[in-house]
């Protein structure tokens, strides 16, 4: 008989709904509790999900015996949340950022190697449907490949948003990991050379604009528009087709030979009528699928890690 694995949230905001909206749509599944520092919030996500509301994560590990957990707290809380839960020989999936800053992340890396344990980053765009379509046929096509990726972000929006200040300041692993990620997603091989065309200007940050080798050959081009309008967005180009993400969850694919870009459909995009973002979906899928087989595509701290040492290249952070 399959196992039914038994789930538990870190965080009881939107975020870790999405997350346990996607868990309680799969068969063979159990969502066993929640922890947050709401009480309020905890006991309504206890309630919506049918599960049990803790006080401290250590109480929840010792009276569900969870399988996971998944995190999903705020990026200042995030350390702390991951280090504690790696106290647990559960598999775990923290939400991005895994640490406020790069000194963070490593610190959490560290101590998941030191546990051995089996830790994955909620970088729910690498499961989207667009995404993992592009991935498959880049499978198929050993040909050189040019990556442009086009990021936007806004400290005063991140204020105005309400998060404080040491996270506005590191607000490029907060939010631009996003699209730093498909740099390493897409590039083969390991990073060789970073040039900053233009620098980020942490006192008057306008734009960034920063050209990527690979030792497979492959280039990358990023660039980010501080304070400035432009849409996420991300392009391979390689000699038999042209992949273009804008925005990320939507694909055209256009061919050698052909003039048009060809819309690629939105099929099994998550679940409509549960309201269940593809992301979320497959991510969740991916980590039952662990637990059960030991087998997975989601990605690892390592993995997520590797990204954030390129936001701090391209940021100087």
């Amino acid at each position: 008989m399959t196992k039914t694995m038994k789930v538990c949230f870190v965080g009881a905001g939107n975020m870790a709904v999405e997350h346990a909206k996607a868990f309680s749509a799969l068969k063979n599944v159990e969502i066993v509790g929640v922890t947050g520092r709401s009480e309020f919030k905890a006991d309504n996500f206890a309630n919506q999900f049918r599960t049990s509301s803790y006080s401290t994560i250590a109480e929840m590990y010792e009276t569900s015996q969870a399988d996971m957990v998944v995190t999903a707290v705020n990026e200042v809380s995030s350390r702390d949340v991951s280090l504690q839960c790696l106290k647990y020989p559960w598999t775990c999936l923290f939400e991005k950022p895994v640490g406020q800053n790069l000194k963070q992340a490593e610190e959490i890396l560290s101590a998941a190697e030191a546990k051995k344990a089996n830790v994955f980053v909620g970088l729910n765009r690498r499961s989207y449907n667009s995404t993992r379509k592009v991935l498959n046929d880049l499978s198929h096509d050993s040909s050189p490949r040019v990556i442009n990726v086009f990021d936007q972000q806004n400290k005063q929006v991140a204020r105005d948003i309400g998060h404080p200040e040491e996270l506005v300041e590191n607000w490029m692993y907060a939010n631009s990991i996003h699209l730093v990620d498909y740099l390493t997603l897409f590039g083969r091989g390991d990073i060789t050379d970073v040039e900053l065309i233009k620098p980020f200007d942490r006192e008057n940050p306008t734009s960034v604009v920063a050209a990527l080798k690979f030792s497979s050959g492959d280039l990358g081009l990023y660039q980010a528009a501080w304070q400035g309008p432009g849409p996420w967005a991300v392009i391979v180009s390689t000699d038999l087709n042209r992949y273009e993400l804008a925005p990320l969850e939507k694909l055209t694919i256009q061919k050698l030979g052909e003039r048009v870009k060809n819309e690629w459909p939105y099929e099994n995009e998550g679940d409509p009528v549960l309201c269940i973002k593809s992301g979320f979906l497959n991510q969740a899928m991916e980590l039952v699928r662990f637990g059960q087989t030991g087998r997975t595509s989601l990605t690892t701290l390592k993995e997520a890690t590797q990204s954030m040492r390129l936001v701090a290249q391209l940021y100087r952070v």
